[in-house]
C-alpha cells in the first residue's frame, strides 16, 4: 500500500527515516579536510563498509605512498590510484575516502561523477594545517613550507573539488557534528535526484 506522500508524488524522506544509498559516496578534499575521520563515522551510521583509497593503494603497491611517490613520482602514482579507485567504484556501495589529488585528476573526476555521490570536505587553511602539521607521511608537504604549500594547494584544487555533487564545511567543531552535516547534505540532495524535473 502506497503512503500518502507516494500518492502525492512526493517521498517523504525526513530525518527520521534510514538514508538509502543507491551507489558509493565518495569523500574529497585537501589532506587534513577529515576524510578518513569523517568517512568512518559516516560508514558506521550508514551501515556501509569504509574504505580508504590510499590504503587500498598501498596494499596493491606493496609499499607506502610515499615510497610509491618517491620511486616513480606523481604521475605514476595517479596512474595506479585511478585503477584502484575505478575498481573500488565497480563494488556494491561504501563509503570510499579518496587521497586529496584523486578528484583533481580528470579521468578520475568522471569516474567518481558517474559512479559515486561526491561530497567535498571543505576546511580552511588554518584547520587544515593544524591537523596535518603533526603529521610526516604527506609526500606533497614535504617539499616547502607546509603551510604555504596547504594555500597553494587550496587555490588550485578548490574549484575543481567545488564540483562535487555536495559541499559540507570541516570545521573545528568535532566529527561527529561535521558527520551529521554530511548526512544531511546527502538526504537533500538524494532527494532532489529523485524529484522530476
Amino acid at each position: 500500500m502506497a503512503g500518502m506522500g507516494d500518492i502525492h508524488g512526493f517521498n517523504a524522506m525526513d530525518a527520521r527515516s534510514p538514508l538509502s544509498l543507491p551507489r558509493t559516496v565518495a569523500l574529497v578534499g585537501l589532506m587534513g579536510a577529515g576524510k578518513s575521520a569523517i568517512g568512518k563515522r559516516l560508514a558506521m551510521r550508514l551501515g556501509l563498509p569504509f574504505v580508504d583509497a590510499d590504503d587500498e593503494i598501498e596494499r596493491a603497491a606493496g609499499c607506502s605512498i610515499a615510497e610509491i611517490f618517491e620511486k616513480y613520482g606523481e604521475a605514476d602514482f595517479r596512474a595506479g590510484e585511478r585503477r584502484v579507485i575505478s575498481r573500488l567504484l565497480d563494488e556494491s556501495p561504501h563509503v570510499l575516502s579518496t587521497g586529496g589529488g584523486a578528484y583533481i585528476d580528470p579521468e578520475t573526476r568522471a569516474l567518481m561523477r558517474a559512479k559515486a555521490v561526491t561530497v567535498w570536505l571543505r576546511a580552511e587553511l588554518d584547520v587544515l594545517f593544524d591537523r596535518v602539521r603533526k603529521r610526516a607521511h604527506r609526500p606533497l608537504l614535504r617539499n616547502g613550507d607546509p603551510k604555504e604549500v596547504l594555500a597553494r594547494l587550496m587555490t588550485q584544487r578548490y574549484p575543481i573539488y567545488a564540483e562535487a555533487d555536495v559541499v559540507v564545511d570541516s570545521t573545528a567543531q568535532p566529527a561527529d557534528r561535521t558527520t551529521e552535516q554530511v548526512i544531511e547534505a546527502l538526504r537533500a540532495h538524494l532527494q532532489t535526484e529523485k524529484t522530476p524535473a
